[in-house]
């Protein structure tokens, strides 16, 4: 699917889509989100741990979007938009990435990266075809269920990249593990050998670090080297929440250089 023209990275869309970026990644940057938010970034600056990093991030975002005062809304519609926090958006992600909650974390990739969805509970052909409505649709109903979603999944991208910087410092790609049962559902850009190829993901695919695991969710499993900047998040990044889904990585989709993983017995 063609890239959107436009988003609020310090990349164009076609670049961070690219093979070529992969091969070269670069840090990617939120428009205004780290200057506007620099009191947290200072503030973690001065810690030392994950877990206490984790404790001032979940603060900062519950002050900031008010998370923490759902109940004391005066309406069901408002307690509810409050009460629907990242969180809740991440959990829907990790039952079903087709879910409404799964096509609003797509649409954040699409605004601030500028990358489409290709695959929505079906193949989606382009942003002008008929398909991308259900996409549309779901992502509309859940963006209305919340509070400034889109702001909210800003800084956890920034936060994730921050911390992958403290835990991975001077690593530029983390080797990751994709289970797909229908691999054909991805389009084959260039066949490079028996076992590895270039396709292109969606715009935002679940990985795995764990090889073994990824076999639970496919017949074929790639293995793929994903630069760090194109993490949006892991499930370790948050160790106190009520998270689940061990080893597992979402990460920002694009041309993407695969080898298939040989079934051994």
């Amino acid at each position: 699917m063609k890239n959107s023209s436009f988003n609020y990275c310090n990349f164009p869309p076609w670049v961070i889509a690219s093979r070529h970026f992969n091969d070269n990644p670069q840090p990617l940057e939120l428009q205004g989100v780290r200057g506007a938010n620099r009191f947290l970034f200072q503030k973690l600056d001065g810690l030392t741990t994950a877990c206490e990093r984790a404790v001032v991030f979940n603060d900062y975002m519950s002050v900031k979007f008010q998370l923490h005062q759902w109940e004391s809304q005066g309406t069901d519609k408002a307690r509810k938009s409050l009460k629907n926090s990242y969180l809740r958006f991440l959990r829907g992600w990790m039952m079903d990435a087709n879910s409404i909650e799964g096509a609003v974390l797509k649409g954040w990739v699409e605004s601030r990266i500028g990358l489409p969805p290709t695959f929505h509970k079906v193949r989606l052909k382009g942003i002008h075809a008929e398909e991308y409505l259900i996409y549309a649709i779901d992502r509309m109903k859940g963006s209305e269920r919340t509070n400034a979603i889109n702001s909210q999944l800003d800084l956890l991208y920034e936060y994730c990249q921050y911390e992958l910087a403290c835990r991975l410092p001077g690593e530029r790609w983390l080797t990751l593990y994709r289970g797909t049962y229908d691999a054909s559902e991805h389009d084959v850009i260039e066949q490079l050998g028996k076992r590895e190829q270039i396709v292109r993901l969606n715009n935002l695919s679940s990985f795995t670090s764990f090889a073994e695991r990824a076999w639970e969710f496919g017949f074929t499993v790639w293995e793929v080297q994903v630069p760090l900047a194109k993490i949006f998040f892991f499930n370790e990044l948050l160790p106190n929440s009520i998270l689940k889904g061990e080893g597992e990585y979402m990460v920002i989709g694009g041309e993407y250089q695969v080898k298939v993983v040989p079934c051994t017995p």
